[in-house]
């Protein structure tokens, strides 16, 4: 009887911020980082002040917050709207700007603001927003109108930072932490996708083991292993928001467990069919789910399954493989028949390796790539841009090799 149809995952990470829930605030673009969760008496410093994060809860992810009297309101869409473009329209100005002004003449000695601070602070107490307040400073500088645009959009940017913070609501995923192309290189390259068992060595803290198990969406399993006795830490999994079919598949796993598991040699049975192999049952002291709130969890012996068929190897000792390729280019350091060297003489392409080297290549060859990121050299800012910008830092290389499972000479060898 065919076995039924995989059922489809349940729903995906709500859109929305609910009670209980990791979010990730953003604040002021991206000049404070944080994770919070969203409980009754969770609170957020901004400045000199705190408030709670109650009204975050019910909003979707990608809201946008400003800090009020009353604490963090909403922006509007027409908020929303006016900063764009107030974005747009000085990075619109600013080549034509730039090109009559500059900040030579300007002096910094604190007294081109004509605004107090207990002006400010008066401005305050009668329910002045952050942006009206802001525009009080520009409108009361005697050097505003002097400097460049660039200058006067850094000056602007200070001031709304101080007086009229951002807090921007993110649903915590690993693209917040990673790079964007390392973590899609690393998934693209694994060949991560739903209803797939993936093997994971994950040594920052789940990140990665948690982008996975994103990507597969409730189906497949994530084994995260590890060397040694002592597995490595996952606890950042927990602020993934992830649902409960997508934490019961990860799983951990000693790296040495995996092997035995592998080296484990196969046990026929005396059935008619033969070459059924017994299932092996992962207990729970041998894997373990390390996720706060949750106890041991045991590998069931229908998914993942651990093959326990391993094909025969033929041992090829490397004082061998070197004497073959000593045997091939000795010929190069040799004498002819003549007396004369060969040593000069071109090389021969296209020859035939040996036998024991195409067994050896067979069984522990595999072709490899070292992929850099393909977002390190461009750098794109407001009314300007460097696609070639000199750095030292970088954001490092991905290895990946694929390798050719051969099933035939596997049957062919037992």
């Amino acid at each position: 009887m065919d076995a039924p149809p995989p059922q489809p995952p349940s729903p995906a990470i709500t859109r929305e911020a609910w009670d209980g829930c990791s979010v990730l605030l953003d604040i002021n673009d991206g000049d404070r980082l944080a994770f919070f969760r969203l409980t009754p008496a969770a609170t957020v410093k901004i400045g000199n002040k705190t408030f709670s994060l109650q009204p975050l809860v019910g909003r979707p992810f990608g809201s946008l917050f400003r800090v009020g009297a009353d604490g963090l309101v909403p922006c509007t869409a027409a908020d929303a709207s006016s900063l764009r473009d107030d974005n747009t329209r000085d990075g619109a100005d600013g080549q034509v700007q730039d090109e009559t002004r500059d900040n030579r003449s300007l002096v910094d000695n604190n007294t081109a603001q004509n605004l107090s601070s207990d002006d400010i602070e008066a401005m305050k107490r009668d329910g002045a927003t952050g942006d009206e307040i802001v525009e009080a400073l520009i409108a009361n500088s005697t050097t505003f109108g002097k400097k460049t645009a660039f200058s006067q959009e850094k000056y602007k940017l200070k001031k709304q930072k101080k007086y009229a913070p951002k807090v921007l609501l993110r649903r915590p995923t690993a693209r917040r932490f990673m790079r964007f192309d390392t973590l899609s290189l690393l998934l693209s390259m694994a060949n991560v996708g739903p209803y797939s068992d993936v093997l994971v060595v994950d040594m920052v803290g789940g990140l990665v083991a948690g982008a996975v198990a994103e990507r597969l969406g409730g189906t497949g399993y994530v084994c995260s292993t590890y060397l040694g006795k002592a597995p490595s830490s996952i606890d950042i999994i927990r602020l993934y928001n992830l649902s409960g079919d997508m934490t019961s598949r990860i799983v951990q796993a000693p790296l040495s467990e995996l092997q035995n598991f592998g080296n484990t040699p196969s046990v026929p049975n005396d059935s008619s069919q033969g070459g059924v192999t017994e299932p092996i049952v992962v207990s729970a002291e041998d894997t373990q789910l390390t996720l706060a709130g949750q106890g041991d969890t045991s590998v069931s012996d229908e998914k993942p399954k651990l093959s326990t068929e391993q094909p025969i190897d033929m041992e090829v000792s490397e004082p061998l493989l070197e004497e073959h390729v000593q045997d091939e280019t000795s010929s190069l350091d040799s004498k002819g028949n003549d007396g004369s060297s060969i040593t000069s003489k071109s090389v021969k392409h296209g020859k035939a390796p040996s036998p024991e080297k195409m067994t050896y290549w067979k069984e522990h060859g595999f072709s490899r790539f070292l992929n850099p990121g393909f977002v390190n050299t461009r750098q794109v800012l407001p009314s300007r841009s460097h696609p070639h910008m000199q750095m030292n830092a970088f954001g490092g290389y991905i290895l990946s090799g694929t390798r050719i499972h051969n099933a035939d000479a596997v049957i062919a060898n037992k």
